[in-house]
């Protein structure tokens, strides 16, 4: 039995790889009809740190992971004080959760970033913007995904300002990166120290949010050794376990710098499940239980495109298509914005 913190579409489709290799998995979500509980053994409808859910979880589990990486860092610590192993660790989490630590980390173990500063006030915010040049993105330290508890400023003044209109929380003040495109790079470390990196993939955003991811990318010969040291700096760091998402700015000069860091499966490695050896689902499941590695190479090109909303309207023409593979996360309200499904258009290499 694996145990899984989180009960969304990632863990839906966690539980599904795991069903194949022959595992069971028992979902921890305080949603009473989450997608992944519908595909598991069994639900713990639970918070994620109430201690009764997870002792009785640590009872029932051989190994537990995330889903997701707001997952409170306490209740990883909680599950390991119980004897049962966690893959990626607390820290991960931690340092995942809050902006400053985050950037913090990468620059520590050698992984370049864009400068920041933190600011816990408006005066802070202010002379953060006024140190980074003026035109600064501020965003809360903690919480923001999808391109929200962020905004821009273009000057000190305006720093303040937008200081207040998020809330008044400590923020991380960020120089802009004058980047040719984003890339990410999915990444896996196993319990014994083993590393497998897949090829790059190009990605599109609109308004903070993952559009279309493209692999492999076309990228010039050193970019992808570039992402894959800085990826085993990143995960040999944490001591990670699992699969992890970095996302990364490519710069004019051809260098790269770290956006982001994600201690769990990315919605940037789904092109995985339909054009990759392993897929990235299997993968971590492999590396949590202590297997192998799987092979990470591409076996096709895919451009996958996230379904928003209403989007999923379109999927008798998306099945009807040969090319396109359809991946549905079986939620059960469409709202503005909500990720769907994603499909992955699937060519030759």
């Amino acid at each position: 039995m694996i145990g899984i913190l989180g009960g969304g579409q990632l863990g839906r489709m966690l539980s599904a790889a795991a069903a194949r290799l022959g595992f069971d998995v028992t979902i921890l979500d305080p949603e009473p009809d989450c997608p992944a509980a519908r595909v598991s053994a069994r639900h713990l409808v639970a918070a994620y740190d109430d201690i009764e859910a997870l002792r009785t979880l640590a009872g029932l589990s051989a190994v537990v992971t995330v889903e997701f990486e707001n997952v409170p860092a306490v209740a990883l610590e909680r599950l390991m004080t119980l004897g049962v192993p966690v893959a990626p660790g607390p820290r991960a989490l931690a340092i995942a959760q809050d902006r400053v630590d985050e950037k913090t980390f990468l620059n520590g173990v050698g992984a370049p970033t864009v400068p920041f500063e933190a600011a816990s006030d408006r005066e802070g915010a202010a002379r953060a913007a006024a140190q980074l040049g003026g035109r600064v993105l501020i965003k809360t330290r903690r919480d923001g995904y999808d391109g929200k508890g962020q905004s821009w400023a273009t000057s000190p003044d305006q720093a303040a300002s937008v200081f207040a209109a998020l809330g008044g929380r400590p923020v991380i003040v960020e120089a802009p990166a004058v980047f040719r495109r984003e890339l990410s790079i999915i990444a896996a470390r196993g319990w014994d120290g083993a590393f497998a990196a897949y090829p790059l993939a190009e990605n599109e955003h609109e308004n903070g949010v993952l559009r279309h991811s493209i692999a492999p990318a076309e990228t010039a010969p050193g970019t992808g050794r570039q992402a894959q040291e800085i990826a085993g700096k990143v995960l040999q760091g944490l001591d990670y376990v699992g699969v992890a998402g970095i996302e990364l700015f490519e710069l004019e000069d051809g260098s790269l710098l770290v956006n982001e860091i994600a201690p769990r499966v990315h919605n940037s490695g789904h092109w995985t499940q339909d054009g990759a050896a392993t897929d990235q689902f299997e993968q971590q499941i492999r590396a949590v239980v202590g297997w192998p590695l799987g092979p990470v190479h591409a076996t096709a090109r895919v451009r996958m495109s996230n379904l928003l909303g209403d989007e999923i309207l379109q999927w008798p023409v998306l099945a009807s298509d040969p090319a396109c593979r359809l991946h549905l996360y079986g939620k059960r309200e469409a709202r503005a914005g909500r990720k769907m499904a994603h499909v992955n258009r699937v060519s030759p290499l």
